[in-house]
């Protein structure tokens, strides 16, 4: 029982011991070094409290140098370097704050010592230890301090004032003065509270802005996950109905051609079982990808007209029962379509459904009573979507949305490797076109094929 009482005993003052140690280590890399630690500028008024420091060390300087040449009784030249250096002092605490507080402090003592020394030729009274431009000098220096270091190296200075402070008027207790000691230490304990306070702030400050940046980055990060799962399950579902044609086509065909060769029964069965396999697979990944739908409260959720996210993926074919649904919640939206209307590859039909369906949805959200024209431009090699909203006549309503309705366009225009552009219109409106070409380029994603240079988005 004993020896374990020995061995809790040793971890205990093991870890005590480590304690106190790190804290006195931490105190020295506070308190005593040289490092340059700018006074931060301020936003709007930038250099004023800099320029209010190098007055008041200006008032420090030629104030204390008088009163301790005159009432200290001191030599003109010794008075004028400790009130210079403590103008100095405070000057310093601006970019370097530890050292500027050794310097006051060191300047303290020795000033404090010196007009000691004085006091008894004098039959009138004087202010000791600290004079007045002393307590000006060591509040600044203070103030400036706290609001860079720890609260604890900020502590730690006051108290070591304060026992400086406390040991001269204990070792002089009698004299010709008036005592300063206990008004000093009062106005640097409360220019240390609001140092430290102030400096806490601007911490909490500075951690909500970074947690802010971290959060809206990671919803910017989600919204772009969510929106290629969505693509992704949509594009699954294109490429499942055409694996499906393809298996049906095969199983098929040898029933087309009068006693086909074994050959062609067997190549026509691989073609088969390979599109069987694949379309399975493909049915495996949509599973993890339907794990979780958007909510039915959501604009435009599923495929935007009602149907539900199971249901066969619209195409352009369907645009004019968008286009009747916006009109039903009382817009007015203009349809114009050019060139020579043709089928377009499923991939480039949904995107370019998608397309229209987000623009007037923020068109309906952020542009209430505008007029809304929806035009497609077929041309050789592609599709042009224009979605244009004039001047809204009234102010948007509050939005709960994500706000990355653009970043899905994009991811959609990207995939493609087409172009687009999103920017204010004419009166307060809004533009938003993308070209998408009928074959992506070589260099678009998932595409291995040589054609011509992709054209970036903008």
């Amino acid at each position: 029982m004993s020896r374990l009482s020995r061995v809790s005993d040793t971890g205990v003052g093991r870890a005590l011991r480590a304690r106190v140690t790190g804290w006195l280590r931490g105190l020295r890399e506070d308190l005593w070094t040289a490092r340059v630690d700018p006074l931060p500028p301020s936003t709007w008024l930038r250099w004023l409290p800099h320029g209010l420091v190098c007055l008041a060390a200006f008032g420090v300087t030629f104030g204390g140098a008088g009163d301790m040449s005159d009432n200290g009784h001191l030599s003109p030249g010794l008075a004028l370097m400790i009130a210079g250096g403590q103008g100095c002092a405070v000057v310093l605490g601006l970019w370097r704050p530890v050292p500027a507080w050794w310097l006051s402090l060191g300047l303290f003592l020795l000033g404090a010592a010196t007009v000691r020394t004085r006091l008894g030729f004098d039959p009138e009274t004087y202010t000791w230890p600290w004079t007045a431009a002393g307590i000006v000098a060591e509040l600044f220096v203070l103030l400036l301090l706290a609001l860079r270091v720890p609260t604890r190296a900020a502590v730690v200075a006051l108290t070591l004032t304060w026992l400086a402070t406390y040991g001269f008027e204990s070792l002089w207790p009698w004299g010709s003065y008036d005592t300063t000691g206990v008004l000093a230490i009062s106005l640097f304990t409360v220019v240390v509270i609001l140092g430290s306070a102030l400096r806490g702030r601007r911490e909490a400050r500075a951690q909500l802005v970074e947690q802010t940046t971290l959060t809206a980055e990671e919803r910017a990060r989600r919204t772009l996950l969510e929106e290629r799962s969505r693509i992704a399950r949509e594009l699954h579902d294109v490429v499942a109905h055409h694996m499906s044609v393809i298996s049906i086509q095969a199983q098929v065909a040898p029933h087309l051609v009068d006693n086909p060769p074994e050959e062609l029964r067997e190549n026509l069965a691989g073609i088969r079982q390979n599109a069987l396999e694949a379309l399975t697979e493909l049915r495996r990944v949509l599973g993890v990808l339907r794990s979780e739908h958007p909510g039915p409260d959501e604009p435009f959720a599923g495929t935007g007209d009602g149907t539900t996210p199971h249901a066969p993926q619209p195409t352009l074919d369907r645009l004019d029962v968008l286009v009747e649904n916006t009109r039903a919640v009382g817009r007015e939206v203009v349809t114009d379509i050019r060139g020579e209307r043709r089928p377009l590859p499923p991939g480039v039909e949904l995107s370019a459904y998608r397309i229209v369906q987000e623009a007037l949805s923020n068109a309906l959200r952020h542009a209430p009573g505008a007029r809304i024209t929806v035009r497609l431009t077929y041309e050789p090699d592609g599709l042009e979507v224009e979605v244009v909203n004039g001047r809204p006549t009234g102010p948007p309503p509050p939005s709960t949305g994500a706000g990355h309705g653009l970043l899905g366009m994009r991811e959609r225009v990207a995939m493609l490797g087409g172009t687009m552009t999103a920017h204010p219109w004419h009166w307060d409106g809004f533009k938003v076109t993308a070209f998408l070409p009928d074959t992506p380029p070589a260099d678009a994603p998932g595409t291995d094929h040589r054609t011509t240079p992709r054209r970036g988005i903008s």
